[in-house]
């Protein structure tokens, strides 16, 4: 852990989904944790932006930089990282497997958040809308759902 701050520092690997999910459930408001960076590798033009300090909550008032993927194993080193959530999930396992390999050959934890951790409660009755990976057309089916149910309702 870093000397001066005894938090455990994250780093949250991720698409703009389900890391960010993962950071407001789990990281967001709690003080054992800080959360340095979230990583990009599928969205374009994401890296060299932050996770808006609006949403990040009380500890983060600059924010959450989100950084290319590619440099994971040299943040891991520079910024003393203890451990890595893995947060996206259209990779095979090779290729998971892959970069558990690079962050713990640059000396930190590789983790996955089970949905216990992560899950949400709901009032009202839910339909998700899922799909193999980033890009299928996720948000559109919402969009065209939700404007749908809000007709016949």
């Amino acid at each position: 852990m870093a000397e001066t701050d005894k938090r455990m520092r994250i780093v949250i690997m991720g698409a703009a989904g389900r890391d960010f999910h993962n950071f407001n459930t789990v990281y967001r408001s709690n003080p054992n944790y800080k959360v340095v960076a979230f990583t990009a590798s599928q969205i374009p033009e994401i890296a060299g932006r932050s996770y808006p300090a609006s949403l990040s909550g009380d500890l983060y008032p600059q924010g959450i930089p989100i950084v290319e993927e590619k440099e994971l194993a040299g943040l891991i080193r520079t910024r003393n990282i203890d451990r890595v959530i893995f947060a996206y999930s259209d990779l095979s396992h090779a290729e998971v497997m892959h970069k558990a390999s690079i962050v713990l050959a640059s000396g930190a934890d590789f983790s996955f958040l089970g949905p216990q951790r992560t899950m949400l409660q709901a009032r009202v009755p839910v339909i998700a809308c899922c799909a193999v990976r980033t890009g299928c057309g996720k948000s559109q089916v919402t969009q065209w759902l939700s404007r749908l149910l809000k007709n016949t309702a």
